[in-house]
C-alpha cells in the first residue's frame, strides 16, 4: 500500500505571498523550496509568508489582496493582524466579462416536496405565528408551547396529524418604538415574507393593539387578508384569553394542514439560502467552495441560491460583478457596498470591523479575506439579480440579497425571501436553524466535525486531509440537500432549532 505525505502548508494560487497552514506548524518546519517557519509556531488554519513583503505591500491570497504589510515581513512569519491589515485598492468591476451560458440538467432532479393549493413547493409544513411586536411575543410563544412534544413524558400533541411537523412562534425585539419609514416597511417585508412562506400551511398573528406596527395596515400593506388569522392582545380579552383563542386556531386549521402530502418535485424548486458563520482559515477552502459546487448544481438542475451578508461580501464584489448577467445588475450590487460604507461611518464604525475575534481565532485577518472566502459559497454561475434585505425572491439561478453578515439577521432575510432550505457553513461550530426552512450545517475541518458530531450534517474537512475533492464533497451536499428537502431531518431539527433565531433587521434609532 502507498501512502502519500500530504505537505504541510497549503497554496491556494501561484501568485500568493502567503500558504496556509494545514496543521500547527513547529518553528523550522519547511514550507516552501528554502523558507522555514521562523521561531514561533504558527496555529492550523493560518497564514506564513513565503517571500518577503515590504512595508506597505500587498498581501495575496487566492491570488487577491487581502490587506497590506504593517510592517516589513521576511518569508517563515506569522501572517496575521499584528503585521497585515485592510487598506484600500482600485477595482476593476470588469461587467459582465465571465457570465457565461449555463450548462443546464435536463431532465432536472427530483426530491419529495410539498405541493401547496397555488403552485408553489414547500419542503416542511408548518403552523406559524408571526408577531407584529415584542409585546405580543410570550403570548404567541404560549400558544406554540401547547403542542410542543414533551421529552420526558414523550407525550405529542400532534401524534394524531403525523404530516404536521410543528408550530412555531415567530418572535422579535421589536415593532414599536420605530420610526414609521424604513424601518417599519423593512419589518412588514420581513413579516409578510414568512407569513406567506410556501412552508407554512396556516399562519396566526397576534399583535398588542397599540403598537407602531399596527396589524391592520401590515395585513393591508403586505396584502396578506385573505392569508391568516389575526388578533389583537387588547382586543381579545388580555392573554388568557388571546392564547386560549390561538389554540382554538391551531386545533381548527390542524385537520386541513394534514392533508399534505410529499410527491416528485424537480429541483428547480429548491431556494437555498447560502450562509457561513463562525468562520475559519479553511472556510474559503473546503466547505465554501464544497457548497460553491454544490450551488452550482441547485443552478444547473434549474433553481436557485441566495448569497447575502453585505460586508462579508465587501471587498470582493469586483468578481461577482464580472459574473453579472447585465451592468445593471452588476451596479446594483456595487451600489449596496456603497451604501455599507456610508451606513458604517455614520455609525462611527467601520467595515473591518468585521472579521469577529472567533473569526480571528480562526485565522482570518482582515474582511477583504473573510469576503473571498465567504463568496465561494455561490460557485460559479451568473449572477442573475440583487434583491433588498427580505425582499420576494422570483428570479431563478445565483442571486444576491443585501443584508447584515449577522447570520440570524441575515438567514432571517433569504427565508423571508422565499429560501426553502438553508445550508450553513462553519469552522468555529456555529450551531443554527432557521424554521420553517430546514438548514443543513456543513463543518470546515475534521477536528471540529468530530467534536460538534452532533451538530454537524457534513464534514468538508476531508478536502484539507486530501481525502475527497470540492467536487465530490459539493455532490454530497446536493445529494443532502434533496434528502433534507424530502423530509430527512438534519442535525439542528433534531435539537429544535429554528424559532429563536428569527431576527429581522433593525434599522434606525429605537424612540
Amino acid at each position: 500500500m502507498v501512502t502519500t505525505t500530504l505537505p504541510p502548508v497549503i497554496r491556494l494560487h501561484p501568485e500568493d505571498g502567503v500558504v496556509i497552514a494545514r496543521t500547527v506548524l513547529a518553528p523550522g518546519t519547511e514550507v516552501a523550496p528554502g523558507v522555514s517557519v521562523g521561531d514561533r509556531r504558527i496555529p492550523a488554519g493560518h497564514k506564513v509568508a513565503v517571500r518577503p513583503h515590504a512595508k506597505g505591500e500587498p498581501i495575496r491570497r487566492y491570488g487577491q489582496i487581502i490587506g497590506f504589510a504593517t510592517d516589513a515581513i521576511v518569508p517563515g512569519a506569522w501572517v496575521h493582524t499584528h503585521n497585515c491589515e485592510m487598506g484600500d485598492f482600485a477595482r476593476d468591476y470588469a461587467w459582465g466579462v465571465d457570465a457565461k451560458p449555463t450548462a443546464y440538467i435536463d431532465p432536472p432532479a427530483t426530491f419529495m416536496g410539498i405541493r401547496r393549493a397555488d403552485g408553489r413547493a414547500a419542503t416542511r409544513n408548518y403552523i406559524g405565528i408571526v408577531t407584529s411586536v415584542n409585546c405580543s411575543a410570550h403570548v404567541a410563544e404560549l400558544i406554540a408551547r401547547q403542542f410542543e412534544r414533551n421529552p420526558i413524558t414523550g407525550h405529542d400533541p400532534l401524534e394524531a396529524w403525523p404530516n404536521v411537523d410543528g408550530v412555531v412562534a415567530l418572535t422579535h425585539k421589536t415593532g414599536c418604538g420605530m420610526t414609521m419609514d424604513e424601518p417599519l416597511r423593512v419589518l412588514r417585508r420581513t413579516l409578510a415574507g414568512f407569513a406567506r412562506h410556501a412552508n407554512f400551511s396556516h399562519v396566526i398573528a397576534i399583535g398588542l393593539g397599540c403598537e407602531v406596527n399596527q396589524l391592520g395596515p401590515m395585513l393591508e400593506e403586505q396584502k396578506l387578508t385573505g392569508r391568516l388569522r389575526s388578533m389583537d392582545i387588547q382586543d381579545s380579552g388580555g392573554s388568557r384569553s388571546t392564547v386560549l383563542k390561538g389554540m382554538d386556531f391551531v386545533r381548527e386549521v390542524l385537520a386541513e394542514s394534514n392533508t399534505a402530502r410529499r410527491v416528485p418535485v424537480p429541483a428547480s424548486e429548491l431556494c437555498v439560502a447560502l450562509q457561513c458563520g463562525g468562520s475559519d482559515g479553511y472556510s474559503g477552502i473546503t466547505a465554501n467552495p464544497a457548497l460553491g459546487a454544490a450551488s452550482d448544481l441547485v443552478v444547473r438542475h434549474g433553481g436557485t441560491v441566495i448569497l447575502s451578508e453585505s460586508p462579508e461580501t465587501y471587498g470582493a464584489e469586483h468578481l461577482l460583478t464580472r459574473r453579472a448577467v447585465s451592468r445593471e445588475v452588476g451596479q446594483k450590487l456595487v451600489d449596496v457596498m456603497h451604501w455599507w460604507e456610508e451606513y458604517t461611518a455614520r455609525q462611527g464604525a467601520e467595515m473591518n470591523a468585521n472579521p469577529s475575534p472567533g473569526n480571528k481565532a480562526g485565522g482570518l485577518t482582515t474582511i477583504l479575506e473573510k469576503s473571498l472566502g465567504a463568496m465561494a459559497k455561490a460557485g460559479t454561475t451568473n449572477l442573475v439579480e440583487v434583491y433588498r434585505y427580505a425582499e420576494p425572491v422570483t428570479a431563478k439561478g445565483f442571486v444576491f440579497m443585501d443584508t447584515p453578515g449577522y447570520d440570524p439577521v441575515g438567514a432571517t432575510g433569504q427565508v423571508a425571501g422565499g429560501a426553502n432550505l438553508v445550508c450553513f457553513t462553519t469552522g468555529r461550530g456555529s450551531v443554527f436553524g432557521m424554521k420553517p426552512a430546514p438548514s443543513i450545517k456543513l463543518a470546515t475541518n475534521t477536528a471540529m466535525h468530530e467534536r460538534l458530531s452532533e451538530d454537524m450534517d457534513i464534514n468538508c474537512g476531508e478536502i484539507v486531509s486530501g481525502g475527497e475533492s470540492v467536487e465530490a464533497c459539493g455532490q454530497r451536499i446536493f445529494d443532502l440537500m434533496l434528502r433534507t428537502a424530502s423530509g430527512e431531518p438534519t442535525k439542528s431539527e433534531a435539537m429544535g432549532f429554528g424559532a429563536q433565531e428569527f431576527a429581522p433587521w433593525v434599522l434606525g434609532a429605537t424612540m
